[in-house]
C-alpha cells in the first residue's frame, strides 16, 4: 500500500508527486518490508490448538442435540478415522492405484460389487450422473455439461424431488418427474441416462426402488439411490431392491470424514464415476477427494462392521434418561422417549420435553433461541410453542451426535433455564389505526448482498388480511400476510426444481411506495422496495 502522505482525500496524487514516483516509492516500501521493515497494525491473536481452536478465531462451538446435519458440521469422526487420515498424509501414492485398492476392500466389507470414496454424497451423485451420460468416453466426458447429442434425462419419482438433486442437474441433465405409477414406463426413452431415488419412506411404495429398478432394467438404465444420512445396511437394502448404486454421506451416520462420501454398487459404473472425478480432467475435477479422506472413509467403514451398535443405542438411551431425570425435577415438566418406527436416516431414539409456557414463563421457541445464544451453546432437534397464542411448549433432544459428558451439560442447562427463565415479553401489538390500502399490482426490486432482481407482487386485501401472487425472475407462488396501519407482512414460497425458496417480507407503506426487509431463510436477507403499478385506461385519442 502506498504511503498516505502522497495522496489527497479524493485519491489524487499530491502536488509535486508524479504517479511514477508514487509507484517507485511503493516499490521501495515493498522492498523495505521484504528486508524486515514493519507496518503498524493490530496484532492478531495466534491460533490456539486444542479445546479452544474455534474460540481462538471467534467461533463458538455447540453441543449437537439435533443429529447429522452438515450446517452444524455433521458428526464426530472416530478416533480410528483421525489416525487413518493422519497416517495417510505421511506418504505419496498413485490415486488410481489407491482407489482400486479401496474399491476391493469396500466390496469385501459391504458385500457390494465395488465401492469408491467421493467428496461427499452430493459429489457421488454428480459423478454417477456424469458416468451414466458419458461413460468413460473421453470425447463425451469433455463435452459435459453440453449434452447435445448425448443422453440427457434423469427419471425421478415426484416424492424423491429434493434440494440435493441439484447435484444431478449439475452436469446438465434434465429432470423427468414421474407423479403416477402409470407414467413410469413411458418416462424412459432413448434420452434417459439414469433414474434417481431419494432413500426414505417411499422406498417400498408404487414408485419405490423396486418398481423403478424393474422399469429401468427393461430399458438398460442405471438406478442411483441417495441414502446420505442413512445407516449402512449390510447386505445393502437398496442394492437388494434392484438399485445399481447407492450413495452415502461419509460424515454422518458412518462417522467418517465430513468432506467424504461413499458410493457402493456395480463395479463398471463406479469405475466410470471415478474416471469422471478428480484427479482426472473431467467434469468432476472440482469435486476432489484427497488421500486422507479416502483412507479415513475406509477406516470408518472398517469400524462400522466392528462397532457394537446395540451398546451405542443403550448409551443414547442412558443419556436421554439422565436429561429426563434432570428436567423432571421441575413441576409441570413431562418427558417421553420416542423410538423410530421406520426409516434409516438419523436413526436414533429421541427425548420430547413438554411444559406449559404460560406456567413456566418460557416457550419452546424462546428456549431454543436462548440455548443457541448462551453458554453452553446447545442446538435441539426441534422446538414448538410461541407467544402469544401457542404456549403449549416442547423441545426435542436427539442423542445421536452427543459426546460423552454432553448429556450432563444439557440436563443442567435445561433445568436452570426452565426453573428460572429470563423474563420474556409478548410481541409488540400491531400499530393502531386503519390499515392502508395495498391492493393491486406492485413492481418490486430486491437488493441482495450482491446483485439485484425485479419481482412482481399482486395483492388482494380484505381488511387486514392479504393474499395474492408473488412472481420472481423464474418462479411464481402464492402469498399471504397482513397489513396493520402502514405496516405490511407477507410470506411466499416458490417451488424451484427440487427446492422450495421462501420469502418473508416486512415493510412499511408510504402512499404508492413500500420498502423493508425480506428474509430469505438460509440465504440471508435482502432489502426490498416497491412501487404501485398504475394501469393506463381510456380509449386512444384519434390522431
Amino acid at each position: 500500500m502506498m504511503p498516505s502522505r502522497f495522496w489527497n482525500k479524493v485519491g489524487k496524487p499530491l502536488a509535486g508527486h508524479s504517479r511514477r514516483e508514487l509507484f517507485r516509492q511503493g516499490g521501495l516500501l515493498t522492498a523495505a518490508l521484504a528486508l524486515g521493515g514493519r507496518i503498524r497494525r493490530a496484532a492478531a491473536a495466534p491460533l490456539e490448538y486444542g479445546a479452544n481452536l474455534y474460540r481462538s478465531i471467534g467461533v463458538r462451538p455447540l453441543l449437537n442435540a439435533r443429529g447429522t446435519f452438515t450446517i452444524i458440521t455433521g458428526s464426530q469422526t472416530l478416533a480410528e478415522v483421525k489416525r487413518a487420515m493422519d497416517d495417510a498424509s505421511r506418504a505419496y501414492v498413485d490415486m488410481d492405484e489407491l482407489m482400486d485398492g479401496v474399491g476391493r476392500r469396500l466390496a469385501e466389507l459391504t458385500g457390494a460389487e465395488w465401492g469408491i470414496v467421493t467428496a461427499g454424497c452430493a459429489a457421488a451423485l454428480t459423478h454417477s450422473t456424469a458416468a451414466c451420460i458419458a461413460g468413460t468416453n473421453p470425447e463425451r466426458m469433455q463435452r459435459l455439461p453440453n449434452l447435445e447429442g448425448l443422453k440427457n434425462e434423469v427419471v425421478i419419482p415426484a416424492y424423491s424431488r429434493n434440494v440435493y438433486d441439484h447435484a444431478i442437474r449439475m452436469p446438465g441433465a434434465t429432470i423427468v418427474t414421474v407423479s403416477e405409477p402409470s407414467q413410469l414406463e413411458s418416462a424412459f426413452t432413448e434420452r434417459t441416462a439414469m433414474a434417481y431415488i431419494l432413500g426414505g419412506p417411499g422406498d417400498e411404495g408404487p414408485l419405490g426402488t423396486k418398481a423403478v429398478s424393474e422399469a429401468a432394467k427393461r430399458h438398460n438404465v442405471p438406478v442411483i439411490v441417495d441414502a446420505a444420512a442413512e445407516i449402512l445396511t449390510i447386505p445393502n437394502v437398496h442394492l437388494q431392491r434392484g438399485a445399481t448404486a447407492v450413495a452415502y454421506s461419509g460424515g454422518k451416520c458412518i462417522r467418517g470424514p465430513q468432506a467424504a462420501g461413499l458410493l457402493l454398487g456395480e463395479k463398471n459404473l463406479l469405475q466410470a464415476a471415478w474416471a469422471n472425478s478428480a484427479p482426472h480432467h473431467a467434469f468432476g475435477r472440482s469435486l476432489k477427494v484427497g488421500k486422507e479422506e479416502i483412507m479415513g472413509m475406509l477406516a470408518a467403514v472398517e469400524m462400522w462392521v466392528k462397532r457394537d451398535h446395540k451398546a451405542e443405542w443403550a448409551q443414547w438411551e442412558s443419556w436421554l434418561a439422565a436429561i429426563s431425570d434432570s428436567v423432571k425435577r421441575i413441576e409441570g415438566v413431562t418427558t417421553r422417549v420416542n423410538q423410530p418406527t421406520e426409516g434409516l436416516s438419523n436413526r436414533s431414539p429421541s427425548l420430547s420435553i413438554q411444559w406449559d409456557g404460560a406456567r413456566l414463563g418460557v416457550t419452546g421457541q424462546e428456549l431454543s433461541k436462548l440455548l443457541r445464544d448462551t453458554e453452553p451453546r446447545i442446538v435441539p432437534a426441534s422446538a414448538s410453542g410461541s407467544r402469544p397464542g401457542n404456549m403449549s411448549s416442547s423441545i426435542s433432544i436427539v442423542p445421536y451426535m452427543l459426546i460423552p459428558g454432553d448429556e450432563k451439560a444439557i440436563g443442567e442447562r435445561l433445568y436452570a433455564v426452565l426453573s428460572n427463565p429470563p423474563k420474556f415479553e409478548n410481541p409488540a401489538p400491531p400499530p393502531p389505526g386503519e390499515p392502508v390500502s395495498v391492493a393491486g399490482q406492485w413492481e418490486v426490486r430486491l437488493e441482495y448482498d450482491r446483485g439485484s432482481a425485479k419481482h412482481t407482487i399482486i395483492l388482494e386485501q380484505q381488511g387486514t388480511r392479504l393474499v395474492g401472487t408473488h412472481r420472481g425472475e423464474f418462479y411464481t407462488g402464492d402469498l399471504s400476510g397482513t397489513v396493520a396501519a402502514n405496516t405490511v407482512r407477507f410470506q411466499s414460497s416458490h417451488q424451484a426444481e427440487g427446492n422450495r425458496l421462501s420469502y418473508g417480507f416486512t415493510g412499511t407503506v408510504d402512499g404508492d411506495k413500500m420498502a423493508g426487509v425480506v428474509n430469505l431463510g438460509e440465504y440471508g436477507e435482502a432489502r426490498w422496495t416497491a412501487e404501485r403499478h398504475h394501469y393506463r385506461g381510456g380509449a386512444r385519442r384519434a390522431g
